[in-house]
C-alpha cells in the first residue's frame, strides 16, 4: 500500500477532523480516542476474548511496560458508552538497515472486539481509523502477527517480513506488514525491538 496524500495540517487538528467525523454506523457503535480511564475496561474486555495466555506471546515483549503510540489507541463503544473494542500501536524498530540505522514503525496489537459484536464491522472500523492516524501522524509501516485471511483486506502482507523476526517464536505467514510509504521496509532486516517510551518515564512525566 502507497501512501496518501494528507492534507495538510497540523497533528492534532487531523486527529481532532478524524474524530469528529466518526459517526455511529448501522450496527451503533462508535470509535474514539481511549482514556486512562479505559484500562481495566481494556484489560478486561481483552482477557475475555484472548484468555490470558495472550501475555506469553512474542508481541507483548515490545509492549510489556511501553506506552501506546501517541493518537494510536482507539476503543469502540456501544450506544451506552461501554467498550466493545480496542487497538493499540506501538513505537518500535523494524530491524536494521544495511548502514546500522534503526527502522522506525509501529507494531499493532492487540485487536479485540467482544463475541456479542462479531462480524459487525467493529474489527474492521478500528482498523482502519488506526491506519489513518498512523499515516497522518507520519509513520510509515505497521507491522503485526495476525491471521492473513483476515489482515490481507487491509494491506498487511508476509512479503514485507521476510528478512525480519520477532523477539520469539512466530508463524511467518501470520508475520505481516503494511507500509504506509512505499518500499519504505526494502533493505531491513533483524529482530524488531521495543522502542516506545516506558510507562515509568510517563508517570515521572506527569508529576
Amino acid at each position: 500500500m502507497s501512501a496518501s496524500s494528507v492534507a495538510a495540517g497540523t497533528t492534532a487538528e487531523l486527529l481532532a477532523a478524524q474524530t469528529h467525523n466518526l459517526a455511529h454506523n448501522p450496527a451503533s457503535f462508535s470509535i474514539a480516542h481511549e482514556t486512562p480511564a479505559d484500562s481495566s475496561a481494556r484489560e478486561a474486555l481483552l482477557d475475555r476474548v484472548m484468555g490470558e495466555g495472550r501475555k506469553r506471546k512474542s508481541s507483548e515483549k515490545l509492549r510489556r511496560k511501553r506506552v501506546p503510540a501517541y493518537g494510536t489507541a482507539l476503543v469502540a463503544r456501544d450506544d451506552n458508552g461501554a467498550m466493545i473494542g480496542t487497538v493499540r500501536l506501538w513505537h518500535i524498530s523494524a530491524g536494521k538497515r544495511a548502514c546500522g540505522e534503526d527502522v522506525p514503525a509501529l507494531l499493532l496489537g492487540p485487536l479485540a472486539v467482544e463475541d456479542a459484536y462479531a462480524g459487525r464491522g467493529v474489527g474492521s472500523r478500528l482498523m482502519r481509523q488506526a491506519i489513518r492516524n498512523a499515516q497522518a501522524l507520519g509513520h510509515k509501516a505497521i507491522l503485526l502477527v495476525g491471521d492473513p485471511e483476515y489482515y490481507n483486506r487491509f494491506g498487511f502482507v508476509a512479503a514485507k517480513t521476510s528478512a525480519l523476526a520477532m523477539p520469539g517464536p512466530v508463524e511467518r505467514h501470520r508475520f505481516l506488514a503494511l507500509e504506509l510509504e512505499e518500499n519504505y521496509l526494502d533493505g531491513a532486516s533483524g529482530v524488531l525491538s521495543a522502542t516506545g517510551k516506558l510507562t515509568s518515564e510517563r508517570l515521572a512525566t506527569a508529576v
